[in-house]
């Protein structure tokens, strides 16, 4: 989906160099999930059960445009 290439490209334009290898590992398993639960955690309509996952979708969800 083109919005959520968008949302991952801002992220990594603008916090992957800065992170840690163990955040960059949640923004990989983020990358493993499947676009529909994608796109339902990113609109806010559902929050992943995984609190890291969680953490990471809110942190790209508040990034600036």
């Amino acid at each position: 989906m083109r919005e959520l290439d968008q949302l991952f490209g801002r992220y990594l334009d603008t916090q992957w160099r800065g992170d840690s290898e163990s955040q960059r590992g949640v923004f990989l398993r983020l990358l493993d999930c499947e676009d529909d639960k994608l796109w339902h955690w990113f609109m806010g309509h559902e929050t992943p059960s995984d609190v890291e996952l969680a953490a990471l979708v809110q942190r790209i969800r508040s990034l600036p445009v």
